[in-house]
């Protein structure tokens, strides 16, 4: 008789891995917001669609790890969700995903060794969360054992953007739909993609990894032993900011760069994989996306203000409230337009768009790392027009939320709000302002912005000035800790 998964005596803490920064899907996913935190499959985020799947009965508070710069986005996408982190760790330099796992490890620390964690990346999809709760199910007897379970996707085309896992034979896993005798294979070429696919035998590797926390960091002893020494100073020796766990600096960035496969999973002994066909995609180009959303009779995907006429087989999205995208006599193609950069791309060549935005870098156009909205921890805002001497942005601050009180070297501002009321702080005087009312704030001048409302508040900011670059602040005062 199975064991099922019982909430009381086995209650698993998901490890969510969210600092990562792809280009696959520029350019809506770039180094300042990757694709963690867009909407791809619906309404939800990507992290928000992973943490949800996570949650409930049988599952304890998450644990997210990120960067500095991600670390208000997480909160607050998750705060969306009604789901309040058990911590959300912040690395001070990205180091890849076994450092990433190894320091949320050991923040959790010795107390309860036997406890189960599950660990996964935040930019996945999984349509049939049904089959993924059954697998959890199926994995938490080999968890128990002892055993680190992984879980291997049922593929269903010649997939070259992944990795496989082989099960070589079924040896003495515990439940029968288990294998412990398995061999991970590098991402292949089309023909050996093909091969693997109508041999049978081989399972998409998802990066989704199940066991008990003192399994892990015994392998970790036993396979990275480099990493200890750097990540357990970077937990010991790290600090609270506000709600979130600040690793130590120095010692992190002694942790080597390398991934939880190469460093751990590949080398282990003790490695399970349950098969699972729940739909997984980790939409890792445009293809990918393509395919997950679901494609019409035409083999057509359109999101966003999108036009077509006689298209087919094809993926168009446009970005933007002022912007519409036309697609006439279109086959096979993806076009994604955005207010700061388009990409049209024939769908068989789209995973070269990480060529095409290495590319992008070397000539040092902005566009291939920085977001056209700049989020931060009170809003975003987006910059609408440029000139040599001028900048027009619009700005979108929360609800209680507020700017730092600041000043500025090299510019002055012009506020105008359009939505909401604002609180207004200029030197020693503080006033509020309601829509098309305005004030200037001159050069050198200590101010603040803040909304008082129960409503987004949104202004145009026009400012003047010999330099208007981002470092241009001198924080006085900030609520968010940012220096």
């Amino acid at each position: 008789m199975n064991k099922t998964l019982d909430a009381k005596q086995h209650t698993i803490t998901p490890i969510l891995l969210c600092g990562g920064a792809g280009t696959r899907l520029w350019p809506l996913s770039r180094k300042s917001f990757p694709k963690q935190f867009s909407s791809l499959m619906g309404e939800k985020t990507l992290l928000q669609m992973t943490a949800a799947r996570m949650e409930g009965a049988g599952f304890a508070a998450p644990i997210a790890v990120t960067n500095s710069d991600f670390r208000f986005t997480v909160a607050e996408q998750l705060k969306q969700e009604g789901i309040d982190p058990t911590a959300i760790l912040i690395e001070p330099a990205q180091r890849n995903t076994a450092p990433a796992i190894l320091a949320a490890l050991a923040w959790l620390g010795t107390e309860h060794p036997d406890a189960l964690v599950l660990i996964a990346p935040s930019d996945h999809v999984m349509k049939d969360e049904a089959a993924f709760q059954m697998a959890i199910k199926i994995g938490v007897e080999e968890a128990l054992r002892g055993q680190l379970v992984t879980f291997g996707i049922t593929p269903t085309y010649a997939e070259t953007g992944y990795g496989y896992i082989e099960l070589v034979k079924r040896s003495d896993a515990a439940h029968p739909l288990c294998h412990d005798n398995i061999r991970f294979v590098e991402k292949p070429t089309e023909d050996a993609a093909k091969t693997m696919l109508e041999q049978g035998g081989f399972l998409w590797n998802s990066g989704i990894f199940l066991g008990k926390v003192q399994s892990f960091i015994e392998a970790f002893e036993q396979h990275a032993p480099g990493l200890q020494a750097p990540v357990a100073a970077a937990v010991q020796d790290g600090h609270p900011d506000l709600d979130f766990f600040v690793l130590e600096k120095t010692a992190w960035n002694q942790a080597e760069d390398i991934s939880i496969d190469y460093a751990v999973m590949e080398q282990a002994q003790n490695l399970s994989v349950v098969p699972m066909s729940s739909g997984w995609s980790d939409l890792g180009g445009w293809e990918s996306v393509w395919r997950e959303n679901q494609p019409d009779n035409d083999g057509l995907v359109a999101a966003g203000n999108v036009t077509t006429l006689d298209c087919k087989n094809s993926y168009l999205r446009a970005e933007g409230d002022n912007l519409e995208l036309v697609g006439i006599g279109l086959d096979n193609i993806v076009a994604v337009a955005m207010p700061d950069a388009v990409l049209v791309s024939d769908i068989s060549d789209a995973q070269n768009v990480k060529r095409a935005v290495s590319i992008l870098k070397e000539k040092e156009v902005k566009q291939a790392t920085t977001f056209p909205k700049d989020y931060r921890p009170w809003g975003w805002f987006e910059s609408l027009v440029m000139g040599p001497a001028f900048q027009v942005k619009r700005i979108h601050v929360r609800p209680g939320a507020a700017l730092s009180l600041q000043s500025h070297n090299h510019r002055s501002e012009h506020w105008i709000v359009v939505e909401g009321t604002a609180q207004v702080t200029i030197g020693d005087k503080v006033s509020l302002l309601t829509e098309n009312q305005s004030v200037f704030i001159p050069l050198g001048e200590k101010h603040r912005l803040e909304n008082p409302g129960k409503i987004p508040m949104v202004l145009i900011e026009v400012q003047t000035g010999s330099y208007l670059g981002e470092d241009d602040i001198v924080r006085y005062e900030d609520i968010y800790s940012r220096t």
